[in-house]
């Protein structure tokens, strides 16, 4: 019995959507206080720093979406 081959260890598919949409959503609200935050910067004294982690956190919510969509 030791030589029959385990199954590959998988998340499963509702896992892996439920990930994504909140991937989608942090990512997307991150999106648009980087654009406010830098529309806000751009024309108030308003600081830098916090448009630039909420671009930062964007994109790694994009890059980690799009690792997770691939087979």
């Amino acid at each position: 019995m030791s030589d029959i081959a385990k199954r590959p260890t998988r998340t499963p598919r509702r896992t892996r959507r439920k990930r994504a949409e909140q991937l989608a959503f942090v990512g997307g609200g991150a999106a648009v206080v980087a654009v406010v935050g830098f529309l806000l910067a751009l024309f108030t004294s308003f600081t830098n720093l916090v448009w630039v982690l909420a671009a930062i956190v964007a994109v790694v919510c994009y890059f980690m979406f799009k690792r997770s969509l691939a087979p």
